[in-house]
């Protein structure tokens, strides 16, 4: 496994008040300034698939967020140690209690082995991870091979009066943690006579969760170990909180994942952890959610049969990292709907700044600000632009503004050619596009029967446009948007600047 990143701190870098990084954190649910912990290595955990099918986009959409927060961190001159954690045992059907694990019910389905399932769907999230240049984790522990933690782990909270036995396993009694619940704005009370989760006999409460799954008289499970509870397998929670504190320590600094975790899955990892420790501390510092990736009005998921990976979009002729930047130009708390026609609209905006960013040359290596502000030189004005993709990135992960600042500077001719190379390089840092490394036939079209468009030429129209909407010339402004028409192409002004796509 990588070392975590070293800290970059090159020579010769342009001095500026630091902006700190402020991130949304759920626990609180308001925007705070981060700062790490006293060795300032930043500890990050992110929860990983469940291996008993092919991750969907929705899915990557997680990974994304927390490759873009990982990169932000180190652009900020941090290191950074991240662990991303692969479930291949204890994740039961509709994350209940009771029932069936996700990977037994996968190896009947497709007559193979519940190893083999395991290795095959692992092996494609690696896969999809490199399409969508996601960094490698530092780790990938697999649930598997800490079951023995885990069962130490459940025997200390027994020790402690925290849990109690019923015939289907050990629960958590959520009745002795005061806090319970605070993650997630969850009022248990409310929740005790609630549907949210299935009816588990001699069970206390709803909001009580099973730290072992023991198996039913007459059961006997592909997946299966001893323990003091008797045969079975660990509860979904369990393996988050041991995985993590075993490679990162009792307390890191930021967990995240998607937004359902936020409601269940994270609240039982705190009042389990917390349980634990018994220091009276809040176990992680920070907790971060990426929204849902929406597919007309219901949310992409496998329970819903919204199944699209990363390979059908390839099939269909779009390039991944089009797809990783439709997933950059919305916010990750912000729900975002899919659509073709908006990953068709990414897809020409990534072969126009591959274009565009190819024609500059060797662009300078770059991980941090500081290290951006140095390759710019003298040039003030690509300074200037730097510090506002530091100011955007440092303000909750704003990608969209920082694509935006990258399309006005390649239009800038304000800026050197050194200037640009380090604006783009600074782009590329955060935002994970990896440019100067695509060329334009990497992520040619598909032939669509389309005359062929001079983009150069559009972009042009388009800078014109936007320079007369600033003068107030409003009859050249509509003059232009009447070309542009005629040409096939759509602008849309937005908050942070105008975008087009073509109009088929």
């Amino acid at each position: 496994m990588p070392s975590p990143e070293p800290s970059h701190t090159p020579t010769g870098s342009i001095a500026r008040v630091t902006v700190p990084l402020r991130l949304f954190n759920s626990l609180g649910r308001r925007v705070e300034d981060f700062t790490p912990g006293t060795d300032g290595i930043v500890r990050l955990y992110s929860c990983g698939p469940t291996v008993y099918s092919y991750a969907h986009i929705g899915n990557l959409r997680a990974y994304t967020f927390a490759d873009t927060l990982r990169r932000a961190l180190l652009w900020k001159g941090l290191q950074v140690e991240h662990v991303i954690n692969i479930t291949d045992v204890g994740h039961a059907v509709a994350e209940a209690e009771l029932g069936e694990d996700k990977l037994e019910v996968a190896a009947a389905r497709e007559r193979r082995s519940v190893e083999e399932i395991a290795a095959m769907y692992t092996e494609a999230f690696f896969a999809d991870l490199t399409a969508l240049n996601i960094l490698p984790a530092h780790h990938y522990p697999r649930a598997t091979q800490y079951v023995e933690q885990m069962i130490a782990f459940a025997e200390r909270l027994v020790e402690r009066g925290f849990t109690y036995e019923i015939e289907s396993g050990l629960y958590f009694d959520t009745s002795k943690d005061p806090t319970y619940g605070q993650l997630g704005l969850i009022d248990v009370s409310g929740q005790l006579e609630g549907a949210r989760v299935e009816e588990v006999p001699g069970r206390r409460a709803k909001t009580d969760f099973a730290l072992w799954r023991a198996e039913a008289p007459g059961q006997l499970r592909a997946m299966r170990w001893n323990s003091p509870w008797g045969w079975g397998a660990p509860g979904w929670h369990l393996e988050c909180s041991v995985m993590s504190m075993l490679l990162l320590g009792e307390h890191f600094d930021i967990h995240t994942g998607g937004v359902d975790h936020r409601q269940l899955h994270h609240v039982n990892e705190i009042a389990q952890s917390e349980a634990y420790l018994g220091d009276a501390q809040p176990w992680v510092k920070f907790w971060l959610h990426n929204e849902f990736l929406q597919l007309g009005s219901a949310k992409i998921s496998k329970s819903a049969g919204h199944i699209l990976t990363v390979s059908d979009l390839a099939e269909q002729g779009f390039h991944p990292l089009a797809y990783r930047l439709f997933l950059l130009g919305g916010h990750y708390r912000a729900q975002l709907e899919f659509t073709m026609a908006g990953l068709d609209s990414a897809q020409s905006t990534l072969r126009r700044l591959v274009r565009r960013t190819s024609s500059l040359g060797q662009l300078p290596s770059v991980t941090t600000a500081d290290e951006a502000r140095a390759a710019a030189g003298d040039d003030a004005a690509a300074i200037a632009v730097i510090d506002q993709i530091d100011d955007a990135i440092s303000s909750d992960l704003n990608t969209p503004r920082v694509l935006a600042l990258l399309q006005e500077s390649l239009r800038d001719q304000a800026l050197s050619e050194a200037g640009q190379r380090a604006v783009v390089a600074a782009c590329a840092a955060v935002l994970g596009l990896p440019f100067g490394q695509l060329t334009p036939a990497d992520v040619e079209p598909v032939a669509t029967g389309l005359p062929e468009l001079d983009e150069a030429a559009v972009d042009q129209l388009v800078a014109d446009r936007e320079a007369a909407r600033a003068a107030r010339d409003w009859a050249r402004a509509d003059a232009l948007r009447a070309e542009l028409t005629e040409l096939g192409v759509q602008v849309t002004d937005t908050a942070d600047g105008p975008t087009w796509t073509r109009i088929s």
